[in-house]
């Protein structure tokens, strides 16, 4: 969450504004000032967005009143149970079960009125739900999509859901029919189909 906070927390304080801090002075021993929730978006916390589980106690959240006091103008409604009922010390979520919650959580996402979300989890996570993407595609995009996050890094990510266009489901996020042809990126298209799309 400090990454979250750091990046798109609110602006300074202004006199007479009073908002809750999104995150307060020192949260976790970070030795990181307050961070005001003024002018920033809504920040939801969200259970089913986490790194894999089990066994390594990195792993292992706080109580969400701990959380709530470090982090105020989070929403926590979300989240069930204070306690971590998820992580268990003796047995280590398989990858197939992390990319089964991320798409869990995708579905939670279509619910949101927002166009245009941040997610901001851990590299694991990311890596092994996006990995349930793109077999249909050109094997240069599923390469892309599957990529390793590095630490902090930020990526943009478009999904479309196609059973809201109307349109046979599929498991590319092509938005309308599936177009013929190969489905290649256009830097290899140019590669591997040169004389097409030349303007004569």
């Amino acid at each position: 969450m400090q990454t979250a906070v750091g990046v798109f927390g609110g602006e300074g304080y202004k006199d007479g504004i009073e908002v809750p801090p999104l995150m307060v002075a020192n949260a976790g021993q970070s030795d990181r000032p307050e961070i005001s929730s003024l002018n920033c978006p809504p920040f939801v916390a969200v259970e089913l967005c986490r790194e894999h589980l089990g066994v390594h106690p990195c792993d292992r959240r706080r109580s969400i009143n701990e959380y709530r006091s470090l982090f105020p103008a989070i929403d926590f409604s979300l989240i069930e149970n204070d306690d971590d009922v998820l992580w268990k010390a003796d047995t280590r979520e398989k990858n197939e079960e992390v990319a089964a919650r991320g798409l869990k959580f995708l579905s939670w996402l279509w619910t949101r009125k927002e166009k245009e979300i941040a997610i901001v989890t851990h590299s694991g996570f990311l890596y092994h739900t996006l990995s349930a993407f793109g077999s249909d595609c050109h094997p240069s995009v599923k390469d892309e999509i599957c990529k390793h996050f590095a630490n902090c890094e930020l990526r943009s990510v478009v999904i479309i859901d196609r059973s809201m266009m109307g349109s046979d489901p599929a498991t590319t996020n092509y938005p309308g029919k599936i177009p013929s042809g190969l489905d290649l990126p256009s830097d290899v298209a140019d590669e591997k189909l040169p004389d097409e799309g030349k303007v004569n």
